[in-house]
């Protein structure tokens, strides 16, 4: 696209240039400078600067300048932004770092990804973190966040934790709960889970040691970012895959939900089966209160179907509980010396523990029996369906 062109489609598409800074006195003229070749639509949030930064952001009296009292963090600089942007009328918000090591050149690339799309999408830069320069320790923490975004989410990224991002602000949540780098994780997580699409596009990244500075705190933010992940893994097991599968199954009929997610979902018939008989498994063991969440890590982790195991491991739904514990203690009464009579008048520890010893071998039993016996008819189902998705 030539120059003329993309100043149109950002003024067209209502696109403006957010620029969070804080203590970034080195590189934030240039940065500036950079972005005023594309546009003037820019925001600023001078997130507490204790440097010469306010009388860097007093050259640009046409930008917009949000002059914060103390620094509070990344996040929070970057939805105060958001407010402003959406008050000003703006559908989507470039973001951009101060430190220097993102070049406005790329705002072209944000811009015609933007184009080629119908719908709203959330878009990150896609760093080459393999180049020369990287420190070691970004590299790593960039593939960490991949892994649990993806597991959160279902999406496959190559880097999630660029802040050089376009946001689609009519789309985004309205609410948040992180303040600071942990933001960006918490707001392309929760995007995503509304249904926005979020992608990757090619840009270039320096790293110039001599010049940037990072505000980033290995241990307390690492320990932050960790936190954010657990929660959000918990949400993801506990709401979000059911609730998107019940979402799945109301849009269409049964006989379409069956073939579509069901049958034809990715996969061979041994995975297929070996997913039914995690599902089988997990829900007639005695893990009461986890069998969702345990049933999910086990399928993501052995490369399972996480729909079907999920359905199979509805097998302890409360109408069949009474049914799956007269069962288990029915197959472990013979592997129990001594009273476990668990009507008898008279309860005592002994007796407690005999009752308890003899489900839980009983529930092994029957959840390892059961497992392969669903296992083996899905198989053989499943080959009679389609003999050659071995």
């Amino acid at each position: 696209m030539t120059l003329p062109e993309v100043q149109n489609v950002i003024s067209e598409k209502k696109i403006c240039i957010l620029i969070p800074t804080y203590n970034n006195e080195k590189t934030l003229k240039r940065v500036i400078d950079g972005v005023l070749h594309y546009t003037g639509s820019i925001i600023a949030v001078n997130d507490g600067s204790t440097d010469s930064t306010s009388q860097i952001l007093a050259q640009y009296p046409h930008i917009v300048v949000i002059s914060l009292p103390e620094n509070k963090g990344k996040g929070n600089g970057l939805k105060t932004g958001f407010r402003k942007a959406k008050e000003l009328g703006y559908h989507y918000a470039i973001t951009i770092d101060s430190d220097g090591q993102h070049y406005p050149d790329d705002i072209p690339v944000f811009v015609e990804a933007l184009l080629k799309e119908d719908k709203d999408v959330l878009l990150i830069g896609n760093r080459n973190m393999s180049q020369d320069g990287i420190p070691k320790k970004s590299s790593f923490g960039n593939r960490f966040s991949n892994f649990w975004f993806w597991f959160e989410t279902g999406i496959k990224l190559e880097d999630t934790q660029s802040g050089y991002r376009l946001y689609p602000l009519l789309r985004i949540p309205k609410k948040y709960y992180t303040p600071k780098f942990e933001f960006e994780i918490e707001i392309i997580v929760r995007t995503a889970w509304r249904h926005v699409p979020v992608k990757n596009v090619p840009i270039k990244v320096l790293y110039d040691p001599a010049e940037r500075v990072s505000h980033f705190r290995p241990f307390k933010d690492f320990t932050r970012i960790s936190i954010l992940n657990t929660i959000l893994v918990v949400i993801t097991l506990l709401y979000i895959i059911p609730r998107n599968f019940v979402n799945n199954f109301k849009k269409k009929s049964f006989k379409r939900f069956l073939k579509e997610d069901v049958l034809e979902s990715d996969g061979s018939n041994r995975t297929k089966a070996f997913s039914i008989a995690l599902g089988v498994f997990i829900g007639l063991s005695p893990f009461w209160g986890f069998h969702t969440l345990l049933v999910i890590s086990l399928s993501v982790l052995f490369k399972l179907n996480k729909v079907l195991a999920f359905i199979a491991s509805n097998v302890s739904l409360p109408p069949f509980i009474p049914l799956v514990i007269a069962a288990s203690l029915f197959l472990g009464s013979p592997f129990v010396h001594g009273d476990s009579n668990i009507l008898s008048s008279e309860l005592d520890f002994q007796l407690i523990k005999n009752n308890l010893l003899q489900y839980v071998i009983g529930s092994a039993i029957l959840a390892t029996s059961m497992s392969a016996l669903c296992g083996i008819i899905t198989f053989i189902f499943l080959n009679k369906l389609n003999p050659e998705n071995n």
